[in-house]
């Protein structure tokens, strides 16, 4: 089988980074078809990364890099827990897509809604003091979280200061029961709500007027179903709310935004879905930095 050259996806990145900067507040239209245009341009899909190239070492910043230089950190949520899914090869479920989809997201939508971005990866522990320094935090696989007293207090802390969790990428009744667990824990006596279409979320940069469940790469095709478990059949965005109606917390459940950022570049991964993707990662990202 075949390998990924990271080479020729550092220049796909590059190229799909340079098509978002005609994206505008009324660039749906833009984005897909120019999407559809770089898809073009790639060779067939070269299959999965090794179990190596998975372990990929991360971007380090240069060693003058001053603290908070940036307006921005796309920053991932590093919890305890079990290992993620079938195809984590024995990583951390936090580590999932990661770093690939976080590099790619992040150069995307700094010309999507043109931020002044860390260009580096920004792991965070949920228990680190320096968690409050960054406004949003993604989490991913939390249907395998399994907080520690101390991840529960930092979260709780991170959230009541202002901060805004983004969750992705967990499927099904028994994923759902157990970050649902975790989250009582977190914010106790705070419902987990259906966002209103009406919600700001859903216009802060593009117009979302449905949702999409976005599938893993290989799903959605051929004839295969966009779902991965026979109970995770329809999308929500769900929240939880603050006593005086901010968004702490956006729940994409039953949906996979990362691999949809993360497999943009793949002409097989169907364009609708990454279109979707990337519109609704911008739009968490001008909502939570704007409120």
């Amino acid at each position: 089988m075949r390998t990924i050259s990271w080479r020729r996806v550092a220049w796909t990145v590059a190229a799909f980074a340079a098509v978002g900067a005609s994206a505008g507040t009324t660039g749906t239209a833009s984005l897909g078809t120019e999407t559809a245009a770089l898809q073009a341009q790639q060779p067939p899909p070269p299959g999965r990364p090794s179990a190596q190239e998975r372990a990929d070492v991360l971007r380090l910043p240069p060693e003058d890099e001053p603290p908070g230089r940036h307006a921005f950190y796309w920053t991932r949520a590093v919890y305890s827990g079990s290992r993620g899914g079938w195809w984590s090869r024995g990583r951390p479920a936090w580590a999932t897509d990661f770093p690939k989809g976080d590099r790619q997201f992040l150069v995307v939508v700094q010309r999507l809604v043109q931020l002044d971005a860390y260009d580096f990866e920004n792991a965070v522990r949920l228990d680190d003091p320096e968690l409050r320094r960054f406004p949003l935090v993604y989490a991913v696989e939390v249907g395998h979280m399994n907080l520690t007293d101390e991840e529960v207090r930092g979260l709780h802390g991170f959230l009541e200061a202002g901060g805004m969790l983004l969750v992705d990428d967990f499927w099904g009744g028994r994923e759902w029961a157990q970050f649902e667990h975790n989250m009582a824990r977190v914010l106790p006596n705070r419902p987990i709500v259906e966002i209103p279409p009406d919600h700001p979320l859903f216009s802060a940069h593009y117009q979302i007027d449905e949702i999409k469940q976005v599938p893993a790469r290989g799903r959605g095709i051929r004839g295969r179903p966009t779902w991965e478990r026979p109970d995770a059949q329809t999308p929500h965005v769900r929240g939880i709310f603050d006593e005086e109606g901010r968004l702490m917390v956006v729940i994409n459940f039953n949906t996979d935004l990362g691999d949809a950022w993360e497999w943009a570049e793949d002409p097989y991964y169907p364009l609708e879905y990454s279109t979707f993707a990337y519109e609704l990662g911008a739009n968490m990202i001008v909502y939570g930095m704007s409120h």
